[in-house]
């Protein structure tokens, strides 16, 4: 990877997405690379590797000082102690959440798609901020009914560090996922591909009201899914929700 002019950490991502079974849980992050290239004996296999870098000096300083700002989520709940009923799509009320960015990272959207339906709703945001957050995703959820809202699971995006709030307002408890696994939100990272149909990526998404983006909500929740034998989410929904005897307030 190093001779395909890749850098240590692009190897370093690279692997980890690369789901080797023997090696799921066995990283190597940049510094090491970097560590083992300068740490080679003078020869013509360290000069190499060295020139294979976008640096490529003879000598490297090691990174000092750097914070990891992983983890730095307080009261996060891991997924892994999530229940594993939400996993398995038994019961409605299960989420999966993100935030996708407009043009400059200045504008953005919350997107939230529910698993047993693959129902979805857009929360109009200020901007990427965890104030923004609470607020776009508290209103959000807070349009279902009860029985529609049991838990959410998010990535580690700053902008949710105020994630009790969102529970103490909605009663939705928050799951984080691993670093850099998407595939531990899977239905949200595929509908967040249909919805870049609707809202390409540079666009400025701050330009969008509220009812314009539940207008493409809608149209979305109206598509067939094959998954669900070609009813449509919206459908699906539906139906859960009469067998708890509610109807959330935002469906059409």
């Amino acid at each position: 990877m190093l001779r395909q002019r890749l850098s240590p950490e692009q190897i370093s991502g690279k692997l980890k997405r690369m789901n080797i079974p023997d090696l799921r849980d066995s990283y190597v992050c940049r510094e090491t690379i970097y560590n083992a290239i300068y740490a080679l004996p003078v020869g013509e296999l360290r000069k190499e590797l060295i020139h294979c870098l976008r640096q490529g000096k003879a000598t490297r300083k090691p990174r000092r000082g750097q914070v990891d700002r992983r983890n730095k989520i307080p009261d996060m709940v891991s997924i892994h102690l999530r229940p594993p009923e939400v996993e398995k799509r038994e019961f409605p009320g299960h989420w999966e959440g993100d935030l996708i960015k407009g043009k400059g990272n200045a504008s953005a959207i919350g997107t939230l798609v529910e698993l047993k339906s693959g129902y979805l709703i857009l929360a109009k945001m200020h901007d990427a901020t965890a104030t923004s957050a609470v607020e776009g995703f508290s209103a959000a959820l807070n349009r279902m009914p009860l029985a529609a809202r049991k838990s959410m699971t998010y990535d580690q995006g700053r902008e949710i560090a105020q994630h009790a709030q969102i529970t103490q307002n909605t009663g939705v408890a928050i799951y984080f996922c691993d670093p850099h696994s998407p595939w531990q939100r899977g239905a949200n990272e595929n509908i967040n591909g249909l919805i870049r149909q609707y809202l390409p990526k540079g666009t400025d998404l701050s330009v969008y009201s509220q009812q314009e983006l539940d207008e493409i909500a809608l149209e979305l929740n109206m598509r067939p899914r094959k998954r669900f034998d070609f009813t449509c989410p919206i459908e699906m929904m539906s139906e859960l929700m009469a067998q708890y005897h509610e109807a959330p307030s935002s469906m059409h």
